[in-house]
């Protein structure tokens, strides 16, 4: 007879008790794996099912038919489509994308420099946005249906229902073309100062914080009345603690977990939804790298971008969920 069973423990389940956080991080990580796995498998599909051929597109329409075959056969693309796809998979394990068939370049060097530009926008705009979301969650909790609150929620609701391409719109029409206080194009190029760049993507940083900044408050404000709702927090104000200070050091903590979920989440949209902001605003990074490549049927370009888009989203979440079970113990006891 075993230890475990001696112990009156079930066998099989032993590793999990001992190290219940370890093996949810585990089994997050494997997941998230399997997960990119089969985005790649879609990704790849996906592209191939695409109407119309590079070839074709490229030569034009008086090309040959022989000529439009020697392309095809210079590209790979006479040979199977899953022994194409363990290429592409085995050359994206080792962090080759393969070449552009538009510029001949390597496409991760080309991507390693969007995706700079693109983490240096979304970033910005997470610096502002994060913590002015959760302030003014906390300052809507505070004067919970007072005038503040419900011009907060105004202000929010009317964000939400505005899709940022017409927010884009509306920033250049009156700071750029109107007053001429902001940039435009958001032209960003290498050796540019950190201010001048700063000053050049004011506007799709103000577009990507109005986006996300109203659903993140409006998460936090949620998670916090969540929290006030309970118990202790009621006997902790009929104890003589304020509302302000009961928010700050009682209620916002307990509802780190939700808060850190919805912030990862935004963060993911920061990165994989700037796609629209980048075209509006003509930003050079990976989102308008990927809609150029689509223009000219550049499929190794749209499969990289595709990938890496998804690869973030992807990793975000996992993130998102370790950091929510390390806030909440009681994540890793789940009923």
């Amino acid at each position: 007879m075993s230890n475990s069973t001696e112990a009156g423990q079930p066998p099989g389940r032993s590793l999990r008790e001992r190290f219940p956080l370890l093996t949810l991080i585990f089994e997050r990580f494997a997941l998230s794996i399997v997960l990119l796995f089969a985005v790649s498998v879609l990704i790849f599909a996906g592209v191939e099912a695409l109407p119309g051929d590079f070839a074709t597109t490229y030569l034009g329409q008086s090309a040959t038919p022989e000529a439009v075959a020697n392309i095809r056969a210079e590209l790979g693309l006479d040979r199977p489509v899953v022994t194409r796809y363990f290429d592409w998979l085995g050359g994206v394990v080792h962090g080759d994308f393969g070449t552009s068939w538009a510029s001949r370049n390597s496409v991760s060097e080309q991507v390693g420099k969007r995706l700079g530009n693109s983490l240096f926008l979304a970033g910005f705009a997470a610096i502002i946005a994060v913590p002015l979301a959760v302030g003014l969650g906390m300052l809507s909790v505070h004067f919970r249906d007072r005038m503040p609150d419900k011009i907060i929620n105004v202000i929010s609701l009317a964000a939400i229902s505005l899709p940022e391409f017409f927010i884009g719109y509306l920033l250049i029409l009156y700071f750029s073309v109107n007053f001429g206080i902001a940039t435009f194009p958001a032209t960003v190029y290498e050796g540019m100062g950190f201010l001048e760049r700063i000053q050049t993507i004011a506007l799709p940083t103000a577009t990507l914080v109005l986006v996300v900044l109203a659903h993140m408050m409006r998460m936090t404000r949620a998670a916090i009345l969540s929290v006030m709702s309970s118990a202790y927090m009621e006997t902790a104000e009929l104890k003589g603690l304020s509302s302000w200070r009961a928010i700050i050091k009682h209620a916002a903590p307990n509802a780190l977990a939700p808060i850190i979920n919805v912030v990862a989440l935004n963060l993911a949209y920061l990165v994989v939804g700037v796609v629209v902001v980048e075209v509006v605003f003509v930003y050079p990074g990976m989102g308008q790298y990927m809609v150029d490549a689509v223009t000219v049927r550049d499929m190794p370009v749209v499969q990289a971008c595709g990938l890496i888009f998804a690869a973030v989203y992807i990793l975000l979440n996992m993130i998102a969920d370790i950091l929510a079970i390390v806030a909440n113990p009681r994540l890793r006891h789940p009923r």
